[in-house]
């Protein structure tokens, strides 16, 4: 539900999924990157073995599931298979190593050296700004129905004043559009926009019958403000 190459949607993914997971090996492979300097880790912790790249993508998941207790960087080439070239990690490098720590073939020593926690890659995300009555915040990711995930939480809006019922004002850019907190996306018309408690507990923009970012001038890293009251000024099409 996220767009190629997108290490920060697929970072959050697989932190919330890996709470619903049976204990094992968690392959992720998400790696613009792949070819370059970037190292390709291991990392063992109470909940099991995470592979990937060092480029964020585990970093959330790991924190997750209480940190790890040791990173390796795979460099063994028992644990590879042959390429002739350098960009098909996934299935020469990241797969092989899964495959052997999953099986028991191999034990997480065997994949490389280990790596200092500390030089992992995390992965930074923006912070929510809160004033008196209105919060800043930016939208994480785009599912493939258009509805826009903000890094905004519940909490995050009702701190400031803004609760479901009240007027709202949806701010992005110098454009100001009303729209409503709802349940559920039946208690707005079709077309009309709408903010509500997504399946993972954020706040996410979205429109009945329709596309978020298709209705409003929105996309992954898009900064927005949500505040109580009336729009200053009045803009069609939201």
């Amino acid at each position: 539900e996220f767009a190629q190459g997108d290490v920060r949607a697929g970072a959050l993914a697989l932190m919330r999924s890996i709470q619903y997971l049976p204990q094992g090996v968690a392959l992720a492979v998400i790696d613009p990157g792949v070819g370059t300097a970037r190292k390709a880790i291991a990392a063992r912790t109470e909940w099991g073995t995470l592979i990937g790249p060092d480029n964020g993508l585990l970093a959330p998941a790991v924190a997750m599931v209480g940190g790890a207790e040791k990173v390796v960087s795979i460099e063994n080439p028992e644990v590879m298979l042959p390429a002739p070239g350098a960009t098909f990690h996934g299935r020469d490098l990241f797969g092989p190593a899964a495959a052997v720590i999953a099986s028991g073939q191999a034990h997480i020593d065997e994949l490389g050296p280990a790596v200092d926690l500390d030089s992992v890659l995390p992965l930074m995300l923006p912070l929510v700004e809160h004033s008196e009555n209105s919060v800043v915040g930016e939208v994480l990711w785009v599912d493939h129905f258009g509805n826009a995930q903000l890094n905004v939480t519940p909490e995050d809006l009702q701190l400031v004043g803004v609760t479901p019922g009240a007027d709202i004002v949806l701010k992005i850019a110098s454009a100001e559009f009303p729209i409503e907190w709802v349940d559920a996306y039946g208690n707005v018309a079709a077309g009309e926009g709408l903010l509500h408690i997504d399946s993972y507990g954020q706040i996410a923009v979205a429109v009945r019958n329709g596309s978020a970012v298709e209705s409003y001038p929105l996309d992954t890293g898009t900064a927005v403000t949500i505040r109580s009251g009336r729009p200053g000024l009045q803009i069609a099409g939201g």
